[in-house]
């Protein structure tokens, strides 16, 4: 199974591109794994919000196979321990995904559309993070699961 990360707009911050980028690296050790960047709506921001996440929302959906397995980083999501989400993983694996994508969306999150095209949420905390930081936090978890599946030491319990 391969695993792909969607987001929206550029990673700014060079610590947070330095970790991402640390984290790609371990992954695709282990598994097939690609990012896409959606550059951001030129003059986005003078945008009603709606109108933002539904162009932001006709882009995530053009970037997506209708073999795609999606599923969206959300604040109402289903919320799981590393533990957790590593067997999310596993099942995921086991059941013949061929490309499980996992999209970070924008500030004002999805549009209708994209929320009609996924299989299902996952939030990473009941907490707020930056889009950008959520980056790095998924990039790791995913990293974390793996580890966890392959019984590697990188997780202790």
């Amino acid at each position: 199974m391969k695993i792909t990360v969607l987001w929206v707009g550029k990673t700014q911050f060079e610590y947070l591109k330095e970790g991402i980028s640390e984290y790609e690296k371990r992954i695709r050790n282990i598994q097939p794994f690609s990012v896409i960047e959606i550059p951001e709506i030129r003059k986005g921001g003078s945008l009603p919000k709606e109108m933002l996440k539904q162009a932001e929302g006709e882009q995530i959906l053009s970037r997506l196979s209708p073999s795609d397995e999606v599923w969206l980083m959300d604040e109402r999501g289903q919320e799981y321990t590393s533990s957790g989400f590593s067997g999310f993983l596993e099942k995921k694996m086991c059941s013949g995904v061929k490309n499980l994508v996992l999209v970070i969306g924008g500030a004002y999150g999805f549009s209708d559309a994209v929320y009609a095209r996924c299989q299902g949420k996952i939030s990473l905390s009941q907490m707020t993070f930056s889009h950008q930081m959520i980056r790095l936090f998924l990039t790791e978890q995913i990293y974390r699961a793996l580890s966890i599946l392959r019984g590697e030491p990188y997780h202790h319990e």
